[in-house]
């Protein structure tokens, strides 16, 4: 439970584990959850989409209905995930022990525990690298010095805000959106001389798998690589809040940074061929290239709190998804644990590594198709669920929920087999066996390679999946009497 100081909750160590959060702790409202999903999805890496977009061989037009539509879609799926911390006010992982069994759930708690460290790292990494080049192009370093110092910055202030927690990472993200919020105007106005509408016609239109590759590519990288935590932001909500208040501020506030920084993107890219490619490499050092200097510092506030800000909410549910899968520790020796481990990995890219960061983040796109399964089931539990999970019987092998689900772990493993069979990935030679199903739709170069549709699939598996097979395991759970005395802390696992 939290503690309060004489500063305010936003100072107190975060004492709250994977327990249920108690009645008391309970506070705020559906529109609260603007600020976390807003600061964390306004990072300028955003407006590199908009050149990945047109390079699927589309118009204009076409990747701004196919971007907008993945973008919305997809954050809609965090949005309905939102409404199970609500109604067990439990970690996401820990509800997922609904549909997985208490110790099945430990497979997609692995999973995501992978995830979230990944990401972290990549996230933290690109911030330290933004900072360190704005430092050098300031004239204020160069070499080694400047990669340390944003280090040592970038990586304390995202544990900073992990170890302490919920509290201080929502008055965090407040402050990250209006700051990045304003700065963003202005580097989009400043940037405006650089566009040329004349040239939105230029692009000639793309055939239907082109758009739905776009389409599900950015789904992909927007809303279905937060759908893992999307319960953890939402579990201290009293449970009379509004479901479609959950839903609409978490769909809004993750979405709209995002429709618009791609948007900028794209009319950037159409506009002229090699800020395309500057855009769609390094979106930092681009528009830093078409700003004038005395906006760097600023600009470079945007990006390197936009991706904090990304990295401090995988932080903390990172050590969630830890003390989800059975490991004993408070909450914040978990945060610290993904610290030291965040520090490993950026010390390692920026320092030693060229070529990690691609087969890495392949191998996280890999893994993306497993938790795009899972989502479609989480997304149908709630959908199906009437009434709120049952507190005690989570942490309970024995409970309603049971040990494993053998159905559940059928329906992860066809969507992951299926999906890995439908997607073509080339971000690291260990990772092209995938692909395999393809032969059906015209082989790995073929119009449909580029479509993702090993991700649409997997997403539609296990939504079906779940509807189909689990419907009676829900009916079974909900008419058993609900236990009426919250798990204590000590006993959550």
């Amino acid at each position: 439970m939290s503690k309060e100081t004489d500063k305010g909750p936003a100072l107190a160590v975060e004492e709250q584990g994977i327990d249920v959060v108690a009645e008391s702790e309970r506070k705020g409202t559906p529109a609260s959850l603007f600020w976390p999903w807003f600061a964390a999805n306004i990072s300028v890496l955003a407006m590199s989409y908009g050149a990945w977009a047109l390079g699927f061989g589309i118009s204009f037009w076409q990747a701004t209905a196919a971007t907008v539509i993945g973008v919305v879609v997809s954050f809609l799926l965090v949005g309905v995930i939102s409404i199970a911390g609500k109604r067990g006010n439990a970690p996401t992982m820990v509800l997922t022990r609904a549909i997985f069994g208490v110790e099945g759930a430990k497979i997609p708690s692995a999973m995501s525990w992978i995830a979230t460290l990944g990401w972290e790292i990549s996230l933290t990494t690109t911030a330290v690298l933004a900072m360190s080049s704005t430092i050098e192009s300031l004239g204020l370093g160069t070499g080694a010095a400047p990669k340390i110092v944003s280090t040592v910055v970038v990586v304390g202030l995202v544990v900073v805000a992990g170890i302490f927690g919920y509290d201080l990472i929502m008055k965090c993200q407040q402050v990250i959106t209006i700051v990045t919020g304003i700065v963003t105007v202005g580097f989009f106005i400043l940037g405006w001389g650089r566009i040329d509408l004349s040239a939105i016609g230029s692009a000639p239109s793309g055939n239907l798998p082109a758009v739905l590759g776009c389409c599900f590519f950015v789904m992909t990288g927007f809303g279905l690589g937060w759908v893992n935590i999307a319960a953890d932001y939402s579990r201290y909500l009293p449970r009379k809040s509004s479901n479609a208040g959950i839903v609409g501020w978490t769909t809004f506030g993750a979405s709209i940074a995002n429709v618009f920084l791609i948007f900028y993107g794209l009319l950037l890219a159409v506009s002229n061929a090699d800020l395309s490619e500057k855009v769609g490499l390094d979106p930092v050092g681009a528009m830093a290239s078409i700003l004038p200097t005395w906006y760097l510092v600023p600009f470079t506030l945007v990006a390197v709190l936009g991706l904090m800000s990304g990295a401090i909410m995988d932080n903390y549910s990172n050590g969630l998804a830890l003390l989800s899968f059975g490991i004993r520790m408070p909450r914040t020796a978990a945060a610290a644990l993904t610290a030291v481990l965040t520090v490993i990995g950026v010390v390692y890219v920026t320092f030693f590594s060229d070529t990690f960061i691609g087969p890495f983040q392949g191998f996280l796109t890999t893994l993306g198709v497993p938790m795009a399964v899972w989502a479609g089931m989480f997304v149908a539990d709630v959908i199906m669920r009437r009434r709120d999970y049952d507190t005690v019987d989570l942490y309970n092998p024995a409970g309603r929920y049971g040990k494993w689900n053998v159905k559940a772990l059928a329906i992860l493993a066809v969507g992951t087999v299926l999906g890995w069979g439908l997607v073509v990935n080339t971000a690291a030679g260990w990772l092209t066996w995938q692909g395999y199903f393809l032969a059906l739709f015209g082989g790995k170069d073929g119009v449909w390679a580029s479509a993702n549709l090993g991700v649409l699939v997997a997403l539609v598996v296990g939504f079906v999946g779940a509807l189909i097979l689990q419907r009676g395991d829900i009916a079974r759970q909900e008419a058993l009497p609900a236990n009426d005395e919250p798990v204590p802390a000590a006993d959550a696992r």
